[in-house]
Parts: structure tokens; C-alpha cells; sequence
């Protein structure tokens, strides 16, 4: 029952936001400025999110080493569409990394190896993503007029900082009660493995370069976007207000993030001086490409061997995990 009440207010909150967003937006006049031109760059807004998809593909295979769950290079690309799918159709930003944990633990890891494989690469994403926002303040301060804007995105930007790097904290913190008390012990092993691989002469460079990577390529999808509608936006100015809008979206109160996206950039365009209604278009067809990419990844969970085993074999779960 609570897990129906709450997929059902996240289906409220991003169609409520949804409403809101849109309510100004004229979908006619959008759909009227994709013309043939237009194809081309939002086949290649997939092209480059499927790249980003194998990306974060090579920056897992490297955490999961340290974690216990090793994949192989194709195995995990078939993990992250599968996940890519999930994102799409289950009432959260972050569904599909309950489906890859799933994944890596039935094809033998273990429960803790996939869940820390998939929390340590959530929270090195988060922590890359919170330091690109910061490279990108300067300018942002210079392109943000709006002091509440600027406040919001500071502050944004502060907290997510503060969170990452506490996080890492906690892993080098000489507590032994953070090792053994239950509500800190499994954080703690997270926050060890998370320090061993951004600082390890082995893992730590490759992992932050693939890091700041897929966060620029996401940039690269959006002005992809930018150039299919022939937005009057630079791809400087969506470099500075895409990222603390991902950074939003990751929180997990809506489908997908619709809703969420949308309002946030209509947000971030008017704090910035830009027109409101185009940031909307931007997220509307970000999120489109998403989806068909998210479609793709649903055939690849149709023909996946595991979703032809599904149910064959019950999962046990080991007592001391």
C-alpha cells in the first residue's frame, strides 16, 4: 500500500508540473520548428546519449572492480540500457539502478557487492557533477543577473559539495564506531571504496576523466536539442544551467524527471534572462530523445537472457549479507 501511494504521488508531482510548465508553452509552434534539418540533429542527440550511456558503462566496470562485482564491457552496456528502460517506466529518476542491482546480483556478485558497485557509482556521478557546476560559477555568476537565481544555485551547488565530499569523509575518518554501528556501517564501506578508486593510481584518474565526461556529453545532448528547434541559446549558456537542472532532476519525486526538468529549466532560463518557454522546449524534446533511447533499451530487456530466466530460479539472498 505505501509503495502504491507513493508511485502515485510521484505521478501527481510530475504531472502537476507538468501542467504548470506547459500551461504558457505553444506545442503547435514547437512542433512546427522540427522540419527535415531537424532529424539529423536529434538522431545525433541519441548517438551522443548512447555514448554517454557507454561511458558510464567503462567508469562501472572500473568501481565495480573495487566492489567485488566485476562485469565484462558488453554485459554492463547491457545492464546500463536495460537500467536506461527502467529510468523511463518506473515512477523514479533512479528506478533502473534498483534493476541493475538486481542484475548484478543474480548473475552472481551478490546483493552487497551490487548494491555498493551501484551506490559508489551514484555518488562519484554526483560528486563530478557538483564540481563541474562549481568550475562553471564564474560564469554562471556573470550570466545569472537575478540574485535569488544566483543565491539558489549557490546554495544548490554548496549542498551537494558538502554531501559528496562529507561522504568521502566518513570513509578516511578514523571512527571504528563508523564500522560497526548498523546505520554507518555499510555508508562507511561505500565511502572506502569510493576513496580508493578516485584516489588510487589505478583507478582514480580514468574514473574522474569519464566522471566530468559524461556530464559534458549530456551538455552535448542538449545542445543537440538546441540546434534541432534552432533555439537562440549558445552552447555556453546551456553548459552553465543544464547541470544544476540534472542536479534537480536526480532527486527521486517524479516519473523520470518529467515535470521536474521542465519547471526547473523554465526556472533556470528566466533566472538567466533567457526566454522561459524555450528552456521548457529544450527539456521536452531532452526528454523525448531519452525516452526513445530508454525504448531501446527495453528491446535489449525483451531479447535479454535474463529476462528470459526471469522467475526459472528463485534469488536467495545469504544470511550474512
Amino acid at each position: 500500500m505505501r509503495r502504491i501511494l507513493l508511485s502515485t504521488s510521484k505521478i501527481l508531482i510530475s504531472a502537476a508540473l507538468l501542467y504548470f510548465s506547459l500551461r504558457k508553452v505553444d506545442l503547435h509552434d514547437l512542433a512546427s520548428r522540427i522540419q527535415i534539418g531537424s532529424l539529423g540533429w536529434l538522431g545525433l542527440a541519441m548517438a551522443v546519449t548512447f555514448l554517454q550511456i557507454f561511458l558510464g558503462v567503462l567508469r562501472w566496470r572500473e568501481i565495480g572492480t573495487e566492489c567485488g562485482a566485476p562485469l565484462q564491457t558488453r554485459q554492463a552496456m547491457r545492464y546500463n540500457l536495460i537500467g536506461a528502460f527502467f529510468n523511463q517506466t518506473l515512477p523514479s529518476s533512479i528506478g533502473g539502478d534498483a534493476v541493475r542491482l538486481w542484475l548484478v546480483a543474480r548473475g552472481g556478485a551478490g546483493w552487497r557487492a551490487a548494491t555498493y558497485s551501484i551506490f559508489v557509482d551514484r555518488a562519484v556521478g554526483l560528486i563530478a557533477l557538483a564540481v563541474v557546476i562549481a568550475a562553471t560559477l564564474p560564469w554562471s555568476y556573470r550570466l545569472i543577473s537575478d540574485p535569488n537565481g544566483w543565491t539558489a544555485l549557490l546554495l544548490l551547488d554548496l549542498a551537494a559539495l558538502g554531501a559528496g565530499f562529507g561522504f568521502l569523509l566518513i570513509g578516511v575518518l578514523p571512527w571504528p564506531w563508523l564500522r560497526q554501528w548498523w546505520a554507518t556501517h555499510h555508508i562507511h564501506a561505500c565511502a572506502v571504496i569510493a576513496n580508493r578508486v578516485l584516489f588510487s593510481r589505478a583507478h582514480g584518474l580514468k574514473v574522474a576523466v569519464l566522471s566530468v565526461l559524461i556530464h559534458v556529453v549530456t551538455v552535448v545532448t542538449a545542445w543537440c536539442v538546441v540546434q534541432a528547434i534552432a533555439a537562440p541559446v549558445t552552447f555556453g549558456q546551456i553548459f552553465q544551467l543544464l547541470p544544476p537542472v540534472m542536479l534537480i532532476t536526480m532527486m527521486p519525486i517524479s516519473i523520470a524527471g518529467w515535470g521536474v526538468r521542465e519547471a526547473t529549466m523554465a526556472l533556470a532560463f528566466g533566472y538567466a534572462g533567457l526566454v522561459a518557454n524555450e528552456g521548457v522546449n529544450i527539456s521536452l524534446l531532452f526528454g523525448a530523445v531519452t525516452f526513445v533511447v530508454g525504448v531501446f533499451g527495453g528491446l535489449v530487456w525483451i531479447l535479454s537472457p535474463e529476462k528470459a530466466a526471469k522467475g526459472t530460479a528463485p534469488i536467495e539472498v545469504p544470511a550474512s549479507q
